[in-house]
């Protein structure tokens, strides 16, 4: 029992880190200090865990995983969609 309330709060304490740069990220509207690939790799190693964690029958990976693949999802979005304003930005001060 222990040794699953461990897990369960590691995750949340992960989730909860990696959800409040998303959060600033939305907020600031910008890219600055992201790479592009932060996400791609986050999709990329949650989906391995995910199976991973699925075939060893362990919930707290397999939740926790499931739970940062859509994180990861919505930080590539976001970090998207920050690029396109950007770039829109730039052309509208260019031709200003």
């Amino acid at each position: 029992m222990l040794t699953e309330l461990i897990g369960w709060c590691s995750a949340a304490v992960l989730l909860l880190t990696i959800g409040r740069q998303v959060l600033a990220q939305w907020r600031s509207g910008t890219t600055q200090g992201l790479s592009r690939w932060l996400f791609i790799g986050q999709l990329a190693a949650s989906t391995g865990f995910i199976i991973y964690s699925w075939l060893l029958r362990n919930w707290v990976f397999v939740v926790t995983n499931v739970l940062m693949l859509a994180t990861a999802a919505m930080g590539q979005w976001i970090f998207l969609r920050n690029v396109r304003r950007e770039a829109a930005r730039k052309k509208h001060q260019h031709n200003a």
